[in-house]
């Protein structure tokens, strides 16, 4: 645990010596989990990140140039990142070793005021149980999980939450306790086990996206830069532009490639297909209203002026954006115009 040791050695120093220690950069192992750090600055954000289920990295995966997730894209901002990777499946953060580190770590950021968590499913979890703990002040969480313990979520019925209880759900963290943090949960509305558990995080701003899933979207969100572009708005500003968001969603459920993508994914589901399949009709009667009744009063605006912020960065999101646009008004010239100059 050399984090804990060099942070209470590092409290010690006056602030002009303790920037002077920085950056600093390590990690430990702790159990069955992994930890790396990054300190830049006690005047940046402070960002924790828990990693999501989808991955199996193992202990002799930990080369130098591993990173937990989340760790790199906080590392691009330039923001203190505390970033924690499980290691196998089946794990949930519930190792005895690494709620000792927490507890510990957590009486040694007091230099630290702006403190962040951001984390996807099993990671949300893991920010939502241990935010009050690290006093956390934003929070960003996609695809909800809330707690594993069967008496407090008994509808949760996934395979997962079989496979869960292996682990102590009666124990300290076992729940979400998000302190004061405020921020926000987006999640997919038609899910329903989704939905019963972002209804337990009373006190967040919830952003819903049919047709989301639970996470095994992820690439093609990705691709969208979804994922990734919510994040960095959320570690720079500290909070979201939630118009700007929604204007995203929305060109993302308008774009029948999104459905074609997501119906691909998860052809073995039934289930899953449904969910789709009714998200899409509810898209599908949502575009032909607006485009019937308001195709004179359509205002483009919000996608032009988004595309023209990213263009630089993710051109091809830009131009994804822009031909939505022209779907919507095929006469302006002003996204003839930048279409041609970003194709």
């Amino acid at each position: 645990m050399r984090l804990l040791y060099w942070l209470d050695e590092w409290l010690t120093l006056s602030p002009a010596q303790q920037q002077a220690q920085l950056p600093m950069t390590g990690g430990d192992l702790l159990d069955d989990v992994y930890v790396k750090y990054q300190f830049v600055s006690p005047d940046k954000p402070l960002l924790f990140t828990f990693s999501p289920a989808g991955t199996d990295v193992q202990e002799h995966d930990l080369t130098e140039d591993f990173a937990p997730w989340g760790f790199r894209l906080a590392h691009k901002q330039n923001i203190n990142v505390v970033a924690f990777q499980h290691l196998g499946k089946s794990n949930w953060f519930r190792s005895r070793n690494l709620i000792f580190f927490l507890e510990q770590l957590s009486t040694l950021l007091t230099p630290f005021r702006c403190r962040l968590g951001y984390g996807l499913s099993r990671g949300g979890f893991a920010i939502g149980a241990f935010a009050r703990l690290l006093d956390l002040d934003q929070v960003l969480l996609f695809h909800p999980v809330s707690t594993k313990n069967r008496q407090k979520a008994p509808w949760d019925t996934r395979s997962s939450t079989e496979l869960a209880q292996q682990f102590d759900w009666e124990g300290d963290y076992h729940d979400l306790d998000l302190g004061r943090a405020k921020g926000y949960i987006i999640y997919d509305p038609i899910n329903p086990i989704d939905r019963q558990h972002a209804r337990r995080y009373e006190q967040l701003t919830h952003l819903r996206v049919y047709g989301m899933g639970h996470g095994t979207h992820a690439t093609y969100l990705n691709k969208f830069g979804f994922y990734k572009q919510v994040a960095v708005d959320f570690m720079r500003h500290q909070q979201l532009d939630i118009a700007q968001f929604r204007a995203q969603t929305k060109t993302l459920r308008f774009k029948e490639d999104y459905y074609q993508r997501l119906n691909k994914a998860n052809a073995g589901s039934a289930h899953r297909l449904g969910l789709l399949a009714k998200a899409h009709r509810i898209v599908v009667d949502e575009k032909e209203a607006h485009v019937q009744e308001h195709q004179a009063q359509i205002d483009i605006q919000p996608l032009i002026d988004i595309a023209l912020k990213h263009q630089d960065d993710f051109p091809q999101d830009a131009i994804q954006l822009l031909e939505v646009a022209q779907q919507l008004a095929p006469d302006d010239p002003l996204v003839e115009h930048k279409l041609k100059q970003l194709s």
